[in-house]
């Protein structure tokens, strides 16, 4: 039955309207319209190449300059002080802990760090405009969506620490930190592994109707990765209330834009998977929130995926593996961090409205460097899970292989203890205690 009424409706597309005349080509023919189910065109009798750079560059939305000055007042969010406060106060918190948590792996006292310097503004921005029930998938720049939604410091601390109070029993490497009570899935090492799985999770919130969206956060990297051609077609084919939120800060660790891509960046990609897409200034807080809390709004309310390009900078390297100056010289960097930085361009808008002063700015940062230092402090002195936890969270009950390799273990810590530093460990003095499980937070 299915297959007769494809061809009828194939019949009446070829037909035309009732009544309508027929109608002819140049050449005196009867003009013919193209059937084929892959597309939607006309056909043409010309051979034309479509060129790459037939259509400008996508242009970037922006709500504010460098200076902090609105550029039109009807695109003003008119965020309340209280909001813009938090935005700003966030942004600054972070760059304090990436400053200490990047030195402090810099004196071995952590294995590795990533630094979230001169993207801020993507972070807080995009946080700021989603419903704390929204799910998130981040890729491992992205700290500050975290730190919105109320992640304590101390629990940043103690997953770069992986001591005994990490929810991941330190298990993962820092800065790949995760919460579900703040619906934020936890980072995975590997470029664009999240995106597909977003697509999933998105499709599965839209079988429930639960009015959430979720938001998948990766930079423009990720993008040359197969696993996001396959989000992309799968959240477009199957109509996902999703946001792709990509952050293009200019490098995929030392390869510039210029030698990842021919395009016109990241968003250029999207209407050819039948994504709505937008360009923003990543630098401008309140573009970033406008922008995210309409995708977010369309993404919800009819069901389909939206792509946004959050142009920006990365500032720091990429990690403490990294060296960027070996890629790009100082003046560049410079120019980013004393030009066109988001947090100084918020405090340029803040300072207009006399919302803040250089005594505040003082104040605060002091004061947010002391609870970076206290909590940084308290995760130092914590001991490591206990060894034990290795074979904990894998099953619900332990099967008798795990059983059989835990008891080894156990033996082995009898038998040799002296030979490993126990002391660093939460075994409460005895190798065969597991110790306490770490809070889920």
């Amino acid at each position: 039955m299915a297959a007769a009424a494809a061809l009828r409706a194939l019949r009446a597309r070829l037909a035309g309207p009732r009544g309508a005349g027929a109608r002819f080509s140049s050449a005196g023919f009867p003009e013919e319209k193209p059937q084929f189910p892959g597309a939607s065109a006309e056909f043409v009798d010309r051979l034309e190449f479509i060129q790459p750079n037939v259509i400008s560059g996508i242009p970037v939305y922006r709500v504010m300059d460098r200076q902090g000055q609105i550029l039109r007042e009807s695109e003003d969010p008119q965020l309340p002080k209280e909001l813009v406060l938090k935005l700003y106060r966030t942004m600054t918190l972070l760059n304090t802990m990436d400053r200490i948590l990047y030195e402090s792996q810099r004196q071995g006292r952590i294995s590795f760090y990533m630094t979230n310097y001169g993207e801020e503004g993507t972070h807080v921005g995009s946080a700021a405009a989603l419903d704390d029930t929204d799910l998130v998938f981040g890729q491992y720049r992205e700290a500050g969506v975290l730190m919105y939604r109320g992640y304590p410091l101390d629990l940043f601390m103690a997953q770069c620490y992986g001591n005994s109070r990490d929810p991941g029993k330190g298990r993962q490497m820092p800065v790949h930190y995760g919460c579900r009570q703040r619906h934020f899935v936890t980072i995975s090492s590997p470029l664009a592994t999240q995106i597909p799985q977003a697509v999933g999770a998105a499709y599965a919130i839209k079988r429930a109707d639960a009015n959430r969206a979720v938001v998948c956060y990766f930079g423009e990297g990720a993008a040359s990765e197969g696993d996001a051609h396959a989000g992309f077609n799968f959240a477009a084919t199957l109509e996902c209330p999703i946001v792709f939120f990509c952050r293009n800060n200019g490098y995929a660790i030392s390869t510039p834009t210029a030698e990842q891509y021919r395009g016109d960046g990241i968003a250029a990609r999207g209407p050819g998977y039948g994504l709505l897409s937008i360009r923003v200034d990543g630098n401008d807080v309140f573009a970033v929130y406008k922008v995210t809390r309409e995708a977010r709004r369309r993404a919800v309310a009819e069901n389909r995926p939206v792509l946004i390009e959050a142009m920006t900078y990365r500032i720091g390297h990429h990690s403490t593996s990294d060296d960027s100056s070996a890629y790009r010289s100082v003046d560049e960097v410079n120019y980013w961090d004393k030009q066109d930085h988001p947090i100084s361009r918020l405090r340029h808008y803040m300072l207009r409205r006399g919302w803040w002063d250089d005594e505040q700015e003082k104040g605060w940062r002091k004061s947010s460097r002391r609870m970076v230092l206290e909590s940084f402090s308290a995760a130092e002195r914590l001991p490591k899970p206990a060894p034990q936890l290795l074979f904990s969270d894998v099953y619900r009950e332990l099967p008798p292989h795990l059983r059989r390799q835990r008891g080894a273990l156990q033996q082995h810590l009898r038998r040799y203890g002296q030979h490993y530093p126990l002391e660093l460990f939460d075994t409460g003095g005895d190798p065969q205690n597991p110790g306490p499980e770490p809070p889920q937070i």
